[in-house]
Order: C-alpha cells, then sequence, then structure tokens
C-alpha cells in the first residue's frame, strides 16, 4: 500500500488551489490522478464548496454512514470489470460494473451492492450482447473510488488509501467475492495417476484469478495471505497473470465464502 506524507498532500493542494489541473498535479508530484481528485475533494468540502456539502450523500465528504461489507464486495467487482465515466455534459459520473448474463446472480447481487452503498441514488441495467451494465450516477464516485485515473487501470498504479485498507482489513472475504466474480471462478481441474499399475484419471476443483494489474493481483493475494489461503503464481504462454488457489484445505474455505458462480 502506497501511503503518501502530509508534505506531498499539501504541495498538492498548493498547486491545486492554484488552478493547476488534477493530470499535472498527479504528472509533477508522482501521484495517482485518483488520489489528487480525492484530496482536491475533500479540501473543497472542507470549505464547504463540495457539491451536495448541504444535503449529505457521501461517506468521504459528509460522513454519511457506508455499508462497509457491501463496499468491499462493490470495491472487488470495480477493480476487476467495473468503470467510472465522467462527462463535462453530466452533472453526475456514472459507475458501470459489466457481467455477464450467464450469471444473473452475480447480476443481482452486484446492484443490491450498488443500492447499500448508494442508498440515495438509483441503479440500472442497460443490455449489451450477452452482458448488462450495472450502473448507478453520482456526484461522488471519485471520493469512492480514488482509483479512477485515465487510462486502463494495468496502466496506472492501483493503491488503496488508508480507509479503504481498514475496511477491506475487516470485511476480506467480501472483496475476494467481488473480485473472483469479476475476474475469476472456480472451475474442475484433471491430471492422471497410476494406481495400482493402472492410470486412472483424477478431478480436483480450484479456484482461477486472472488479472493484467500487477496491482490488482498483488491485493488479492495479499488479502488472500491474510485470510490463511495458499496459493500459486501461474504463468501461461509467457502471460503471469493467473492466481491459483488449489489445495483441498483452501479451496474448502473459498468455497465456505465465495462459492461458484451463480
Amino acid at each position: 500500500m502506497n501511503v503518501h506524507s502530509s508534505e506531498v498532500r499539501q504541495q498538492a493542494l498548493i498547486l491545486l488551489r492554484s488552478g493547476t489541473r488534477n493530470a499535472e498535479v498527479a504528472r509533477r508530484l508522482s501521484v495517482p490522478r485518483g488520489t489528487v481528485s480525492y484530496w482536491l475533494h475533500m479540501d473543497r468540502s472542507k470549505r464547504g464548496e463540495c457539491p451536495g456539502a448541504h444535503n449529505p450523500s457521501c461517506h468521504r465528504c459528509d460522513g454519511t454512514a457506508l455499508d462497509e461489507p457491501g463496499y468491499a464486495y462493490l470495491l472487488g467487482l470495480y477493480l476487476g470489470d467495473g468503470h467510472i465515466s465522467q462527462y463535462a455534459a453530466h452533472r453526475a459520473s456514472s459507475l458501470m460494473i459489466t457481467l455477464d448474463d450467464a450469471w444473473p446472480g452475480i447480476q443481482d447481487e452486484a446492484e443490491a451492492a450498488l443500492r447499500k452503498v448508494f442508498p440515495e441514488n438509483a441503479t440500472c441495467r442497460v443490455r449489451r450482447t450477452g452482458c448488462h451494465n450495472i450502473k448507478v450516477y453520482s456526484k461522488h464516485l471519485v471520493c469512492y473510488f480514488p482509483q479512477h485515473g485515465p487510462g486502463r487501470k494495468h496502466e496506472r498504479e492501483i493503491a488503496l488509501e488508508p480507509w479503504q485498507q481498514r475496511i477491506v482489513d475487516t470485511h476480506p472475504w467480501q472483496l475476494i467475492r467481488g473480485l473472483i466474480h469479476s475476474d475469476g471462478c472456480r472451475l474442475t481441474n484433471w491430471t492422471t495417476r497410476v494406481v495400482g499399475g493402472e492410470r486412472k484419471r483424477y478431478e480436483y476443483p480450484r479456484y482461477w484469478f486472472t488479472n493484467v494489474s500487477d496491482d490488482i493481483r498483488r491485493l488479492y493475494t495479499d488479502t488472500l495471505d491474510a485470510l490463511g489461503i495458499t496459493w500459486t503464481h501461474c504463468t501461461r504462454a509467457g502471460k503471469p497473470y493467473n492466481i491459483s488457489v488449489a489445495r483441498r484445505a483452501s479451496v474448502a474455505l473459498m468455497d465456505a465464502h465465495v462459492g461458484p458462480k451463480y
């Protein structure tokens, strides 16, 4: 986890208050753009300039109660299949989570999590070929997901803020569920063994997680470590993007808290 010093934050605020753009501040100080946006939002909130500051609707700006298990699950979905869009023509940004129609139960669970975390905001589903985009609109999405920034997630740093890490430490299984439901699966592998001179087929379950971002994979494996789950790093076709959980005891724990997609 990358924790920025108070001196770096103060330098950022001085630049932001002088009119320097978020992207330029991020470049000068080597800080993720999402973090800069979050610092600016918090600074405006303290000075009474935050949109909605007089109408509490944000855990970060106004201290509104947050459903932490729902947030930890939603964070996992966002890191896997989520995307925040910001359009100048819209007053609010949108969070969109793209989920396969093969798993309608996960679509329902994702929408339920959005309603728990953003109880004052309407959710919707947009049909696409073979999938649905589960969406919510809010002015405060960057407050909740400071990892947002330009480009793809694997092309920028993904580091949790201290308050996010505290939630993950408290509700680790919810984060794991979100990550598996977005970029993972439970599958059955097989191998062969010689038993009594005869080669027999042997099947075993495993959990598989694939993500191109080194930071997101590290967040996943760090959380598995904290839960006592044994995992292995698998390279396929020269690409080290896969994490496998196959030990019987670890699979049993994953089954108890995650289970197959549904």
